[in-house]
């Protein structure tokens, strides 16, 4: 989207790092951590080797360690809540540099869509998933978010999918929108709704060092109801808002679109988030938004499927 660019000069407001492990993103200031209970035994993907920050430098050991809390804490949140839920929190990781890196990609599990002629962005060694349109970029492997500053929550999302990546010449890493899936760290689902619509909408659409100008439309929050895995279905609930900038700049639209489904999970909720640009060619609307996320679900063990990705290169 247009106002990333914005935010560090000529470099996005996020780095997001594609890897099959989930790494990438950023690298919050007040990373949570967890004892996880031995009954979720979730599965915890290999940790590739980062790159150097250039902003924060960091022993090679530091960020291994840093990274492989991110991935046990999103694979357990999202596992836990296709599994009837418990509390886990999701972290990130350091900026990285624009070199490319070359993996070898690990087997991953993937779900079929719902929505015909769509496709599934599935998160949590394919226990919950959310379908995208055709036009939109699933990279379920990618971290990505806003960093928290004196002025802004910061947010981080993974499982993530894109629409109109580089659709902004004049902006490095420009992008229309995106969605992904978080931890919010409160059990009352329309109370998680609603402050990771804002974490994101005042993360995403203020200038880090401020002011605050962006105003936030939300409409009441709707009951809608999550189907795990098992086909029990749990209670949800869906928040739009529509945010509209002060600034102006290469790409800054003047309007965008935030949404978030939450799901509670007892001691925590987790939650979809989907936003978008208004007024570009592929946007989403309020209507794809909400479809986007009534997508959202468990899925049936029956249902995943364990692929290997070809080897891909990464900026």
């Amino acid at each position: 989207m247009g106002l990333f660019g914005e935010k560090r000069g000529d470099e996005p407001g996020y780095e997001d790092k594609e890897a099959l492990s989930g790494f990438g993103g950023y690298q919050p200031s007040d990373s949570p951590g967890y004892t996880p209970s031995p009954e979720l035994n979730a599965p915890v993907q290999p940790t590739p080797e980062p790159q150097k920050s250039a902003k924060q430098p960091m022993s090679r050991s530091g960020r291994r360690a840093m990274y492989g809390l991110f991935a046990t804490l999103g694979v357990i949140a999202v596992a836990a809540l296709a599994n009837n839920g418990s509390d886990r929190s999701s972290s990130g990781s350091t900026p990285t540099t624009r070199t490319p890196v070359v993996y070898t990609p690990s087997p991953r599990v993937v779900a079929p869509p719902v929505t015909e002629g769509w496709q599934s962005v599935a998160g949590a060694d394919g226990q919950v998933a959310y379908d995208v349109p055709p036009n939109w970029a699933p990279k379920p492997g990618t971290v990505h978010g806003w960093e928290k500053s004196a002025l802004v929550p910061g947010i981080s999302m993974f499982s993530s999918a894109f629409v109109g990546e580089g659709y902004c010449p004049a902006v490095k890493g420009s992008r229309i929108g995106g969605s992904g899936l978080t931890t919010v760290k409160l059990p009352d689902a329309p109370a998680a709704a609603a402050k990771a619509l804002n974490d994101l909408a005042v993360s995403a659409y203020n200038p880090d060092d401020g002011p605050l100008s962006a105003k936030i439309l939300a409409e009441p929050a709707q009951a809608a109801e999550f189907t795990l895995g098992t086909g029990k279905k749990v209670p949800a609930s869906i928040v739009v808002a529509e945010v509209t900038l002060a600034q102006t700049g290469p790409c800054v639209p003047k309007r965008a679109l935030v949404g978030v489904q939450a799901v509670d999970m007892g001691d925590a909720s987790a939650a979809l988030l989907v936003y978008s640009d208004s007024d570009e060619q592929g946007s989403a609307d309020r209507e794809l938004i909400l479809k986007i996320l009534k997508t959202y679900r468990g899925v049936p063990e029956a249902d995943r499927k364990t692929i290997t990705p070809p080897p891909s290169t990464l900026r």
